[in-house]
Parts: C-alpha cells; structure tokens; sequence
C-alpha cells in the first residue's frame, strides 16, 4: 500500500513591520493632513477654487508647502519650473526665494500665462517671476546657468527627456523635484499598458539609477520625488 505523501503548507511571506502594510494616506487620513495645514493667502485659495471648478492641475497645498520648506532648506535663490499651468506652485516658489530670488514659470498655453501673471501681481511677487511661454523642454535645453532647483510636472511622457537635460543645468547641492510619480496608484499596475505610466516607471528607474542624484520618493498625494544633485 503506497503511503501518502504529506504535503507542506506553502511559506507566508515574511513582511517587516517597518512596511505599513495596513496603513495608507487616502480617505480620513488625507482629509485629516488637509485640515490641519495653516490658512493660506486668499488668492491661493481663489486658485485652488478654480483649480478645482476648471479641472486645472496644481501640486494643492500640502505639497507646497513641501516644495517651500525645501526651497528654504537649501537656500533656493533660482528655481525653474516645467510645467506652471496658473501659476500655483509658482507663487510658493516665489515666496521660498526672496525678493532677490527669481523663479521661471513654463507653460505652452498663454491664457495660463496671462492668468498666472494676474496672480503674481495680486500676490506680490511679480518682481521675481520671468514668464515664458511655450515649450519648457526646448525652453530648459537652451539654458546655460545652473540652477538651485529644477521642478518637473510636465506632459508625463516626457519625463525621461526632462532627466536627461537636468544634471547640468542644476548646481551641486541643488534639488531636481518631480509630481505625479506614483501616477494615482498606476505605478503598482504589473502590466501597465498606457505611455504615462510607462514613462513614470521607466524615469522612476532612471532617476534611482543616476549617479547624478540621490533619490527619495514621498509618498504624499500623488507621489513626489525629491532628489539631490550630488
């Protein structure tokens, strides 16, 4: 009579405790980081109202605050910014620098741009912006100075394009700052079929990659990568 072979019981996969595998950012926790954030200028708040009625993109303003507190942590005097849309981050960029800082503002549509200038007036900080309108890739390749801090937020199919051209137009020390690397949750996906998402993931390799940089990955709304030029 043959005996039976007893059949082990398959391994648990070992998860270290320092991973929060139960615990997330969305829902009630997301409401509750919002709520505590200090009151903010009344005409950022009339353009996170916009933002929010015309479906316009903006980091929001738990994410510029970071932005800020970065800027201000290196002593930013020069940022250039890919990608602008009404000006939103802009303003906190602006207000990160001084008033003998300057930040570039990119965007391809003019109405952004004549939207965004009405801002940097109400604001205060018009003196310190330079508004360029048109391409931002063909925009940062022409540039020749080195900058404190690159922020990235463009059309994400060209984030891989944009790495490439940051490392020498971004002084030692400076900080190259990315939105939307976790693409909603997309990233996660094993097969993703859209360009977005292969782009992100392919300049999310490249950026960890880079001997250029030293990388960190926040995962504060949808994904934020700080990264310093080394």
């Amino acid at each position: 009579m043959a005996q039976s072979k007893l059949q082990s019981k398959p391994k648990k996969e070992h998860k270290p405790n320092w991973r929060h595998y139960s615990f997330t950012t969305v829902g009630p926790i997301d409401d509750y980081l919002y709520s505590i954030l200090p009151k903010r200028d009344s005409v950022l708040e009339e353009m996170e109202n916009y933002a929010a009625k015309h479906d316009v993109p903006i980091v929001g303003p738990a994410v510029a605050r970071v932005l800020q507190q970065l800027a201000m942590t290196i002593n930013a005097k020069t940022v250039c910014e890919l990608g602008s849309a009404i000006g939103y981050s802009t303003i906190w960029w602006a207000q990160a620098v001084g008033e003998k800082g300057r930040v570039i503002y990119t965007d391809g549509d003019p109405k952004n741009a004549e939207r965004a200038r009405g801002y940097f007036g109400r604001v205060g900080v018009a003196n310190r912006v330079t508004l360029h309108t048109g391409d931002a890739l063909e925009f940062l390749s022409e540039q020749k100075e080195q900058f404190d801090i690159v922020f990235n937020d463009v059309d994400k199919e060209d984030y891989p394009r944009v790495l490439r051209l940051v490392p020498s137009r971004l002084r030692k020390g400076g900080l190259f700052i990315t939105d939307n690397v976790l693409w909603s949750g997309r990233v996660a996906q094993k097969n993703p079929k859209d360009g977005y998402t292969k782009a992100i993931l392919e300049f999310n390799r490249l950026l960890y990659a880079s001997k250029d940089f030293y990388t960190t990955i926040l995962p504060i709304r949808d994904g934020l990568a700080v990264a310093l030029r080394v």
